[in-house]
């Protein structure tokens, strides 16, 4: 089968970053889903595990954690779905990636993909979508509201979303906005990023490169009880501790080589950290939870409340697209996400 291999520690100008090799079609275990992929998402993770800046075991020779095609074989065990289905997944931290022409998923992680969407619109939502419903409604404890019409703003309290425009952020904005009744801020710099935020339900922006608390303030909004921190938390944390309300909660993706807590006693803070790999990576019991979140992430989809946050597409699947989907994410600046696809996807 055709498979996208890296070198790891590579810069993506260098032509051999990601190229083009033929690979044996895995078999599946048990609870696999043998899936002809068609449309994968390139995320900030693909990049810095390339680059060597975040390490993944020996047995990840493929890049990938974002996927959606068509089971083409199960396990033995399988009982979700059979070959034919169409789905869309985030896979595993420590096992291979999905940039080939088949990869393996277990089915407890795998969704049915949204019937709205293409392939391409479906690839860009699994790790952003799990990454957001788990961090909201898991680690910061925000109660959906049980009713999807729209309910008084302010109601739950006030969200701050660090770096809304995203994949992650995109789709938390949506998700706060349509399920919660919390005032949604998000922080963009540049226009563009600003009305994409706002298009996807924001109440308020404010630019992160100046000062936070300032401009919040001068909102008139209810104090924030929540801040969903999702990129540069280290140079934004003074100012994120200065405008959670006592009790807040703040939760947090991105890397840190140390984080000093200790400054989140006095208003009795807590702290919430996110890592959307946990589940596969330790087999948690509830393991199938992402099956589940996903199946709601669909249905959502479908019923129009949600919607894929694909702004690029590339095609077609072979590494040169690939390298140019790199280029294009680590440069920095991306609103949404940015897939490589096949040529029908």
């Amino acid at each position: 089968m055709k498979t996208i291999a890296y070198r790891k520690g590579s810069v993506v100008s260098d032509p051999h970053a990601l190229y083009d090799i033929e690979t044996e079609v895995p078999k599946p275990g048990p609870h696999d889903l043998l899936v002809r992929i068609r449309a994968v998402s390139v995320n900030p993770l693909d990049t810095k595990v390339r680059s060597g800046l975040v390490m993944v075991p020996d047995t990840v020779g493929t890049l990938g954690w974002d996927a959606s095609g068509v089971v083409e074989s199960v396990g033995a065990e399988v009982s979700l779905f059979r070959p034919g289905d169409e789905v869309f997944y985030a896979g595993s931290f420590h096992l291979p990636g999905s940039n080939a022409e088949f990869h393996l998923v277990d089915e407890r992680i795998a969704g049915a993909k949204p019937r709205s969407l293409t392939f391409a619109q479906a690839a860009a939502i699994p790790l952003a979508a799990l990454t957001a419903w788990q961090l909201l409604f898991e680690r910061l404890g925000v109660q959906p509201t049980g009713r999807l019409e729209q309910m008084a703003d302010g109601e739950a309290g006030c969200l701050l979303v660090v770096g809304g425009a995203g994949g992650v952020g995109s789709m938390l904005i949506q998700l706060a906005r349509r399920l919660t009744t919390l005032t949604v801020i998000a922080s963009a710099s540049r226009q563009k990023s600003q009305d994409w935020c706002l298009s996807l339900g924001a109440h308020h922006i404010v630019d992160h490169r100046h000062s936070l608390s300032r401009q919040i303030r001068s909102l008139g909004v209810p104090s924030v009880t929540h801040v969903a921190s999702l990129t540069h938390t280290a140079s934004h944390l003074p100012e994120l501790i200065e405008l959670l309300e006592p009790h807040g909660k703040l939760g947090v993706i991105d890397d840190h080589l140390s984080f000093d807590a200790a400054p989140l006693k006095a208003k009795s803070l807590s702290l919430h950290w996110e890592m959307v790999f946990t589940r596969p990576l330790f087999q948690t019991r509830d393991l199938i939870v992402q099956h589940q979140i996903l199946g709601k992430v669909a249905e959502l989809i479908d019923q129009g409340l949600l919607q894929t946050t694909l702004t690029k597409t590339i095609t077609p699947m072979n590494a040169e697209s690939m390298r140019e989907a790199h280029r294009l994410v680590e440069a920095g600046d991306t609103i949404g996400k940015v897939v490589v696809a096949d040529a029908i996807a």
